[in-house]
């Protein structure tokens, strides 16, 4: 069988995209090497996410945002946030979020600069856990007709002047168009040329879940230290920013080594009695230059990779999937010709860059230098603003921000 659309990755943007397809009729294959959905990096806490106005209304167009909201993981009127939570959301005065861990306050934030900005039926931000929007993104998208084969990750690919074939879990496969939603290692970016241009990274970044033997050895919240920063989520959650180059990045830790990692960065003497789950990441920042290749095009972080500071990077990516999905559907019904697909790259590629840009801003604010506190120390004054707040919230929120 021939696919219009074959999408590599079945995490939430080829799942949206997936969705966008579908309800326009396309016929479409999803192909992820994950055998299972599950994973405990989707669970909480390291599954925590948040979306933004712009992704918010986006669900709600799609009639989607019920199902999602079901699954908040923080709603106003259920208390205090569940352990493992970042420690900025956490404070009694109410928070519009941060950057590079220097939190705005909502009383600051001035909606009213926002002339352009429509009425709208959602709010600004939602936490959700990654797992459970993946649910409802997959459940949707095979209802409009969507396959989504796992174990099948991408493996080779050969563009054609009037298709795509790929292969994929040891099968053969074929479609007029294939997006690459796979994400920052990209398959299907490498295979088929794309050039991903950007800066390597400063420091690595360690997600770890522990058990420790004091837990008050370390102070809740985040802190920078002469070695980097130590960001600690009672009872057991914590993240490390090593300013190693990215020289720790998908290097294993056992106890031991994550005990001494972590005894040098937050400079305290603290004990692992358990590892249960470490992770690593960076702050790489790198952009495809070009998001369509023929009949290939990349979306999410096969299009764009940074670190993710202030949870940009799951909003950026459901943004191009919404932006691709009705173009890319429109040229499969012959109702619009290949030239319409420039848009979206026209579209979609200064909003990434600009997003990349506000990465690499909080990682100059973290350096373990004195020029970087000093610099620091001044955000957070302007944070405390009513100027400096909207315009973190503007930003943060994506108000100002089209699909």
């Amino acid at each position: 069988m021939r696919y219009d659309v074959v999408i590599a990755g079945a995490g939430p943007v080829g799942l949206l995209l997936a969705c966008e397809l579908g309800q326009a009729g396309s016929a479409v294959l999803v192909l992820e090497q994950a055998a299972s959905p599950d994973s405990p990096l989707k669970r909480l806490p390291f599954g925590l996410r948040g979306l933004n106005a712009p992704t918010l209304e986006a669900l709600d167009r799609r009639g989607l945002l019920d199902a999602v909201a079901a699954g908040q993981v923080l709603k106003p009127e259920k208390g205090p946030p569940p352990p493992g939570t970042a420690h900025w959301l956490s404070q009694g005065r109410k928070l519009g979020g941060h950057f590079a861990g220097i939190p705005f306050a909502l009383d600051n934030v001035d909606s009213g600069r926002w002339p352009w900005r429509l009425r709208s039926p959602v709010g600004t931000q939602m936490a959700v856990e990654l797992q459970a929007l993946e649910a409802v993104l997959a459940e949707r998208a095979q209802a409009l007709g969507a396959v989504i084969l796992r174990g099948a990750g991408v493996q080779s690919v050969r563009m054609g002047a009037d298709e795509v074939q790929v292969e994929a879990g040891g099968q053969a496969f074929r479609g007029r168009w294939l997006v690459g939603c796979d994400g920052g290692r990209s398959t299907v970016r490498k295979q088929c040329g794309f050039s991903f241009a950007g800066t390597d990274p400063e420091f690595t970044g360690h997600s770890l879940s522990v058990e420790l033997e004091d837990p008050t050895v370390l102070s809740p919240g985040r802190h920078t230290t002469a070695q980097g920063m130590c960001n600690f989520n009672p009872p057991g959650t914590i993240a490390l920013a090593d300013f190693d180059g990215g020289a720790g990045h998908r290097q294993p830790l056992d106890r031991e080594s994550a005990q001494a990692l972590l005894r040098r960065i937050s400079g305290r003497e603290a004990t692992i009695t358990a590892l249960h789950l470490a992770t690593t990441w960076t702050d790489g920042a790198r952009q495809a230059t070009a998001y369509r290749r023929g009949r290939v095009l990349l979306a999410g972080d096969a299009a764009h990779v940074h670190s993710p500071l202030g949870g940009q990077g799951l909003n950026l990516g459901l943004g191009d999937a919404m932006n691709l999905g009705w173009k890319l559907a429109a040229v499969v019904r012959g109702e619009a010709a290949d030239a319409l697909l420039d848009t979206y790259q026209a579209e979609r590629h200064p909003i990434g860059a600009r997003v990349l840009e506000w990465s690499r801003a909080q990682v100059a604010l973290m350096r373990p230098s004195a020029g970087s506190r000093a610099l620091a120390a001044i955000v957070a004054d302007l944070a405390e603003t009513r100027d400096g707040a909207t315009y973190l919230a503007e930003r943060v929120w994506g108000v100002g921000q089209q699909l």
